[in-house]
């Protein structure tokens, strides 16, 4: 072979490996990115062509399908009731895929590309039959959905209510909400200017406020603050301790009162029992300057603060995980500002959910179970897939503690706040912390049946005027009673 030749042959061959090497970087090393670039038509027509997975609430109420239509993309989202499944299913589009809820983080289950439905399209390349995607099945109830949703109306708040034993989520509610159908449409420029939309309107109804908006806990942290002086073995539910008319935040001119004569005491002593059933400010900030910031902080993390809280896993057969934001207690205080954060207020901030699971940990013994939002996934045949089963998150604190605790929470009703009261018994811990300009965020957290408790419920209203109990109390006690019918 003369230089020319060899010249040439290595020319050609040179050019195969670089051939080689470029396609191999496009279809394995880049596919995915290629594949969920918006700008690849292709994809977006393979995604449409097929039918994407149903999302149901519990009872089998489909809240989100694929619904056949006539343009080229085959399938168009629907959502049912849009805006009370919103901060739930979250929305599919042409522009943006999914992004959020269920259908970002079960997108390749719901899509048929999950790992773990291989066999199907298997069987669809022999049968030439059309690719599906999985259903998932949520746990939550839609009785208590609308519930919630009608009970909030067009205020800002949210609510999450939770089965204690298990952790299964039964209500997730956002207000204001938002409609993901306009979301959903094939019209790219019609599906950016709903989203738009979304976007700008009032109040934000694209956030998910039970799991991405932080709010000041008020009185219901001192549940947490109770919990960690039962948990220290130096305080009973009857240990008497210091409260007052006032009392001064140290190293300040600053003083803090109560709302009640009752939460003073008596001589300047009130029962640690009292102090919660009467949400005495005085008493629960000089109690958490005692048990010092150390002490609480241990039991706020042992409850799930500090650290983000998944609900649906992306490892389940998605790309996003669905989670919420860490609620915080700060680590390390000066007094005065341990006192104003022992009774909620100060740099406490929490999520709806996380006070949810406060109270779901007090019901469940103080066992905190891992919160889901899905019970079961099945296959195009309706085969199961996979399914959740019940798991521990932490032992937020002894079974002795949990009793004492809800012995605390049933005397706020019964004492405090009778309006809450149902026949099947409640317990309960209302709270209202001051956000300025003479507006509060309103809370009420508790259990019911308090003996045998089967829902847990946290209620927030945003930006009012009244106390906790006035507003969100009767949240609360609206999702209750539809849980206990």
């Amino acid at each position: 072979m003369n230089k020319s030749l060899r010249q040439l042959f290595t020319a050609v061959i040179a050019l195969f490996v670089v051939l080689g090497l470029s396609t191999t970087w496009i279809t394995a090393i880049r596919a995915k990115e290629l594949n969920s670039d918006a700008r690849n038509r292709r994809s977006l027509y393979a995604e449409y062509g097929t039918p994407r997975g149903s999302i149901l609430a519990s009872d089998g109420t489909v809240i989100a399908e694929s619904t056949p239509v006539t343009d080229s993309f085959k399938y168009q989202r629907a959502y049912t009731d849009g805006p009370t499944y919103a901060a739930i299913t979250g929305y599919y589009s042409i522009t943006s895929r999914s992004d959020r809820g269920i259908e970002a983080s079960r997108n390749a289950l719901l899509s048929g590309q999950s790992d773990s439905l291989w066999l199907d399209r298997v069987k669809t390349l022999f049968t030439g039959s059309e690719t599906k995607g999985a259903s998932i099945e949520t746990s939550i109830d839609p009785d208590l959905q609308k519930a919630a949703l009608e009970a909030l109306g067009d205020r800002e708040g949210a609510v999450v209510a939770i089965e204690p034993s298990t952790g299964r989520i039964l209500a997730m509610v956002s207000t204001p909400s938002y409609d993901p159908n306009p979301l959903a449409v094939h019209d790219g420029s019609q599906a950016i200017a709903a989203y738009q939309s979304a976007v700008d309107a009032k109040g934000n109804p694209m956030l998910n406020r039970t799991t991405s908006e932080h709010y000041p806990p008020g009185s219901t942290f001192k549940l947490v603050v109770a919990a960690a002086a039962l948990e220290s073995g130096q305080y009973k539910t009857d240990t008497m301790i210091p409260a007052g008319s006032s009392y001064t935040l140290p190293g300040t001119v600053t003083n803090l009162t109560n709302t009640t004569s009752q939460a003073a005491g008596s001589n300047g002593q009130i029962s640690l029992k009292d102090a919660l059933t009467w949400s005495s400010n005085t008493a629960f900030a000089q109690l958490g300057v005692a048990l010092g910031n150390q002490k609480i902080a241990e039991q706020a993390s042992k409850l799930g603060f500090g650290s983000a809280i998944t609900v649906d896993d992306s490892q389940s057969g998605g790309d996003i995980t669905l989670s919420a934001i860490a609620s915080k207690f700060p680590d390390t205080a000066s007094d005065d500002k341990l006192a104003l954060a022992s009774i909620g207020q100060g740099d406490d901030v929490i999520t709806p959910l996380q006070n949810a699971l406060v109270a779901a940990a007090v019901a469940n013994g103080g066992k905190l179970m891992k919160p889901t939002l899905v019970d079961r996934v099945r296959g195009a045949d309706l085969s199961v897939i996979s399914e959740t089963k019940a798991s521990v998150m932490s032992q937020a604190f002894s079974s002795s503690t949990a009793s004492a605790l809800k012995d605390m929470m049933v005397s706020v009703v019964n004492s405090d706040a009778p309006s809450l009261q149902l026949s099947q018994g409640v317990a309960a811990k209302t709270g209202t912390a001051q956000i300025g300009n003479g507006s509060n965020d309103g809370w009420t957290v508790g259990f019911a049946p308090a003996d045998n408790p089967r829902i847990a419920v946290a209620v927030v209203v945003h930006n009012v005027k009244g106390f906790g109990v006035a507003t969100a109390g009767p949240v609360m006690k609206r999702v209750m009673q539809e849980a206990l019918k």
